[in-house]
């Protein structure tokens, strides 16, 4: 067996910034065990696995510790900008993926930036911060987020930059901290995302956190449509919006290794 196989860095413009995924474009789908190996033989943050169903197609997910994912923003934001930048769909066709989190669209602009559009994720304030009073006693505000994790306000945008993660004790949760931008910056808010799945505790770019961060900013600041940056250390720029129960999520990609892998 043999298929081509992608490096690429989503949610940026440049090499080594944003968050890398693999991308493997199937002509078959392998057994989960295999896909769970390659997942791990990759160790990037996530590997995408692509197979054309008609003109659609299956997107699985899996994590460096081989584990699949129900959701993804990166690789699905990689896995569209494969397709198009291989010609294997024009740059006025939407892509439809049925993946384990549901049917997901991609559409590209004029400028070359990609729209995904995602289920958005609820979030219930908690009145006693719990475990995070612990790991954020700071905080402003604590919520859980319909997808099993917690989202984490902190004071200002120095604070989130300034976090520094501790792996062994944030490794039960998936957290995403939060700020309001400060004054005068070209975005509304900051965020980082942290969650245990085998390599660095920290995600260094993640669109999914955006589907519960877009529906508390859009309560908190009075509209739908935001510049967001995630402050890791490769960092990540993104535009997204609310729509009705749906959140669009806007960025850029890089290829870096278009190949073949074997086996």
């Amino acid at each position: 067996m043999q298929f081509r196989f992608f490096h690429v860095d989503a949610f940026t413009g440049e090499a080594f910034k944003g968050n890398p995924a693999a991308v493997c474009l199937l002509d078959t789908m392998p057994s989960d065990d295999i896909l769970s190996s390659i997942g791990k033989e990759n160790n990037l943050p996530m590997t995408a696995f692509l197979l054309a169903q008609h003109d659609e197609y299956i997107l699985r997910w899996f994590l460096p510790n081989g584990d699949e994912s129900k959701l993804c923003g990166h690789a699905t934001l990689a896995s569209a900008h494969i397709l198009w930048e291989s010609g294997l769909k024009l740059a006025d066709e939407t892509i439809r993926f049925h993946t384990a989190g549901g049917l997901l669209t991609a559409t590209k602009g004029q400028d070359g930036w990609i729209t995904l559009n995602f289920p958005a994720i609820e979030n219930t304030p908690l009145q006693a911060h719990g475990p995070m009073a612990t790991l954020f006693p700071t905080a402003k505000e604590v919520l859980t987020t319909s997808a099993g994790g917690y989202l984490v306000v902190l004071p200002t945008e120095t604070e989130v930059r300034d976090f520094v993660a501790d792996a062994e004790k944030l490794k039960p949760y998936k957290i995403t901290i939060t700020a309001l931008a400060d004054e005068n910056q070209p975005y509304d808010f900051v965020s980082r995302f942290f969650m245990n799945h085998g390599g660095s505790p920290e995600d260094p770019v993640t669109g999914s956190a955006h589907c519960s961060l877009v529906p508390y900013y859009a309560q908190v600041l009075n509209k739908k449509d935001f510049d967001a940056r995630q402050v890791s250390a490769r960092g990540g720029i993104l535009k997204v919006g609310l729509r009705e129960n749906r959140v669009d999520i806007v960025g850029q990609a890089v290829t870096l290794v278009d190949g073949w892998f074997k086996l």
